[in-house]
């Protein structure tokens, strides 16, 4: 069980860390050995010399996470960059206080400049609103990182609609292994497209339009052209279908009632009752080779207010997703999360993705559908948060 939990551990220091550690042109100190086999390790998914290297590292490794964290603050960085580098310095910092212990004071440390430099580029960007009004819809997000350079070419920024996509392919096929399932976490550029990487890996110019063409198509932030990305009644049938057959998805919009997207009462895609109804049928992986990796058992949720129970069914979830996009960074695989609505509000837990890209946690039917006092024959109990034993005067 222990080294069960280390690989657990290894494996999500390695989703948290970037491809290419530090890209960026800024000054900032040299790499040192330990900085360098860190993310050589990362590369090649040597586990156990990760591990290794961690424990025997105990001495130099306040250090190496002080330096980075001195060289995520230095000056000339972009906020995407800093916070790059940050999450880095985090994945660190993770890895020394599992091992060692004392790490928790550089681990609130980081998260104080995280949440710093967020709310600094928050008081600074006056076109923050005009970015949030093109994130309204569901999944889709801005791209602005470099909105500097492409302000130089001319470019707006990208908008990236996840709901069009997420039609002709399952969230496994991108997460977590071309992209990691949150921002800053990616550092997207057109250098790793054109050797293949990140959205070259399907606009290759055969399967999608290729990266290095009709730059038009993607850089659409702040005009009229991208109104069509905030309203699913507007979507293109024919267009998406023909999509779906390039790729070996289906798109059937004669099961669609009056040809229109379900969305309930809050604006989100009813995307489940149109799978159910065969609407349509995503691919599941770019790899031909691929085998699905699928949880079938259930989870239930006791609510303390009024409010019904919930059962969670980790067939459903593991038939969109890979368990590593939520195993163990944003859920412990034990049954002691302390899951409460006002984290979800924060985008914890369940409000990693639900408010996203998936339903709102908002309309509380959707989950609290368990009768209370009845318990669904071989869910698990969720039991929350231990409660700490009061110390005997």
């Amino acid at each position: 069980m222990k080294q069960q939990k280390l690989l657990h551990l290894l494996l999500w220091l390695f989703a948290t860390l970037p491809f290419t550690l530090f890209p960026y042109t800024a000054s900032y100190a040299e790499d040192t050995p330990f900085r360098i086999e860190f993310v050589t390790n990362y590369k090649s998914f040597q586990f156990k010399a990760q591990e290794e290297l961690i424990k025997e590292s105990k001495a130099i490794m306040p250090d190496e996470i002080k330096s980075l964290i001195n060289d995520a603050m230095a000056e000339g960085l972009s906020q995407g960059q800093r916070m790059f580098m940050l999450d880095a310095a985090n994945a660190m910092a993770s890895g020394y206080n599992y091992y060692h212990g004392g790490g928790k004071r550089l681990l609130r440390k980081i998260g104080k400049l995280i949440k710093a430099e967020l709310e600094k580029e928050k008081a600074k960007n006056a076109e923050l609103m005009k970015w949030n009004n093109e994130e309204r819809f569901l999944g889709n997000f801005v791209m602005k990182t470099y909105e500097k350079e492409m302000v130089e070419k001319k470019l707006a920024p990208v908008i990236y609609p996840h709901w069009v996509h997420r039609i002709w392919f399952e969230c496994k096929v991108c997460h977590q292994d071309i992209f990691i399932m949150k921002r800053w976490r990616n550092d997207i550029t057109h250098e790793k497209f054109e050797a293949g990487q990140q959205c070259a890996k399907c606009h290759d110019g055969e399967l999608a339009f290729s990266t290095e063409e009709n730059c038009d198509r993607c850089h659409l932030a702040g005009k009229p052209e991208a109104d069509r990305l905030h309203d699913a009644s507007r979507i293109d049938h024919r267009a998406i279908t023909a999509v779906a057959d390039k790729v070996g998805a289906k798109w059937d919009a004669s099961r669609l009632p009056g040809r229109r997207l379900p969305v309930d009462r809050f604006g989100f895609i009813d995307w489940l009752t149109m799978k159910k109804a065969g609407v349509f049928d995503p691919i599941h992986s770019l790899d031909e080779n691929y085998k699905p990796e699928t949880r079938d058992n259930m989870i239930l949720f006791e609510s303390k207010s009024k409010a019904k129970n919930v059962l969670f069914s980790h067939d459903v979830h593991s038939s969109w997703i890979k368990c590593s996009s939520c195993h163990p960074e944003v859920f412990s695989e034990t049954l002691t999360n302390n899951v409460k609505m006002v984290r979800m509000s924060k985008g914890q837990y369940c409000g990693h993705c639900h408010g996203k890209v998936s339903f709102t946690f908002a309309d509380c039917t959707r989950c609290h559908i368990q009768e209370k006092g009845v318990m669904f024959d071989g869910a698990l109990l969720h039991i929350g948060k231990p409660k700490k034993k009061k110390k005997k005067s």
